[in-house]
C-alpha cells in the first residue's frame, strides 16, 4: 500500500494491462454510449474511425479497474479532478492497453491525515500509441 508520504514527485508505475474485446466494446456502448461507431461494425467502417472503437467511458472504466487492482494500491480517499483529458488515438477490438502513471505534483493539506497528489496518466495500445491521456488529482491518506 502506498500513502501520500510514499509518493514523491517523479514516482512512476506501470498500473496494468488490459486486452479489450469487440464484445465488451459493443456491450458497454450499447448501454451507455450508443454511437454507431461503438456498436455497429458496418456503420463504424463508414465513420471517421474506419472501424469499431471503444467509448471514452470504456477507457475510463478500464483505468479505474486497473488502478483499483494495482499492487501498489494508493490509499485514495477521493478523486478531486480529472483534467486535460485527451483521446489522441482510438482503442480498437483486440488492443492490449497499457496503463502507466507518474506523480507530477504533491502538496500537503491543513489536515494532517491526508495530502493531495496529481498523476499524469497514459493509456496506450500495444504499439505504444496513446489512446487516453489525463491528469488526475487525488486526495490520499497519510500514514498514521
Amino acid at each position: 500500500m502506498l500513502y501520500f508520504d510514499d509518493i514523491p514527485v517523479g514516482y512512476r508505475s506501470h498500473i496494468g494491462s488490459y486486452k479489450i474485446t469487440r464484445e465488451e466494446i459493443i456491450e458497454l456502448a450499447a448501454r451507455w454510449d450508443p454511437q454507431p461507431f461503438h456498436i455497429d461494425e458496418a456503420a463504424a467502417k463508414d465513420s471517421a474511425f474506419g472501424g469499431l472503437v471503444a467509448s471514452s467511458l470504456h477507457l475510463f472504466a478500464i483505468c479505474t479497474r486497473l488502478f483499483f487492482d494495482h499492487e501498489d494500491r494508493i490509499q485514495t480517499m477521493a478523486m478531486l479532478s480529472k483534467d486535460e483529458i485527451k483521446l489522441p488515438n482510438p482503442a480498437r477490438p483486440g488492443d492490449t492497453l497499457q496503463y502507466d502513471t507518474e506523480c507530477i505534483d504533491r502538496r500537503e493539506t491543513k489536515k494532517p491525515d491526508r495530502g493531495i497528489i496529481t498523476l499524469s496518466d497514459v493509456l496506450s495500445n500495444q504499439n505504444g500509441d496513446p489512446v487516453l491521456t489525463q491528469k488526475v488529482t487525488l486526495l490520499v491518506a497519510r500514514k498514521h
